[in-house]
């Protein structure tokens, strides 16, 4: 069983969705701290200024304590963060993104519920885009499994356990954390590792300067549903 763990982006980029559409198991790593000016509420669009390149969508949220876990995060009540960033994705019917109607509705689907948990909210668009991809995803939520992590020391433990724990023969991690991970300690407990990294994607913007890895909703908002599944295996394991 091929594995992944990873905490809940919003709106995350093509990567995530590669690496998700490459296993077989995807656990939201949910029961860990919070940390603040990552991609668990944010994520980067084109901006309409042109010296900027891109700007944030962001969720707004309640006050929290440092140590809070990313599953006990709430959303703001009293923001109009929804008409926030529907108003900023409104730029891609200006530069007539050729499926902005497709992606705005799906977007607005998304956003059509009363939920006030930072980590439902992420679970919510991150099923539609994968519907809408056709990706399957199969996941578990870290907290609700109750994994023992007695036996974490170090970072790269984390996954070690997890692995371990949900019997898995292969796991899959972004490359960008690979120094943290020890593969002796892996193939002690009869587990492979690797290492996914996205090849670079280019495509049209509208008129634009080229803006590499936006969130996903840019590139669903310029391409088709075909492109993108074919996008999704553009990546090399090491």
């Amino acid at each position: 069983m091929k594995l992944a763990i990873m905490q809940p982006y919003f709106l995350p980029y093509i990567g995530y969705f590669q690496l998700m559409n490459a296993v077989d198991k995807w656990i939201i790593f949910d029961d860990i701290q919070y940390i603040r000016h990552g991609w668990v509420n944010r994520n980067r669009i084109l901006s309409p200024n042109l010296n900027k390149e891109w700007q944030y969508i962001v969720i707004p949220l309640d006050k929290y304590c440092k140590e809070d876990t990313i599953n006990k995060i709430k959303i703001t009540s009293n923001h109009h963060w929804k008409e926030d960033i529907i108003g900023k994705l409104s730029y891609y019917r200006k530069i007539r993104a050729p499926h902005y109607h497709k992606v705005i509705d799906l977007v607005q689907r998304c956003f059509d519920n009363d939920v006030t948990n930072l980590l439902e909210l992420n679970i919510i668009t991150l099923k539609h885009i994968a519907d809408y991809l056709d990706i399957k995803f199969e996941y578990s939520i870290s907290s609700k499994e109750q994994f023992d992590y007695t036996n974490v020391i170090g970072p790269g433990d984390w996954a070690l356990e997890i692995s371990k724990q949900m019997n898995a023969s292969l796991y899959i991690n972004p490359i960008g954390g690979q120094e943290i991970f020890n593969r002796d300690k892996f193939a002690y407990s009869g587990i492979n590792i690797k290492f996914i990294e996205s090849n670079f994607i280019k495509y049209k913007q509208s008129r634009r300067e080229y803006v590499p890895w936006l969130s996903i909703i840019d590139l669903m908002m310029f391409n088709s549903i075909d492109t993108i599944r074919k996008m999704l295996s553009l990546y090399k394991l090491f």
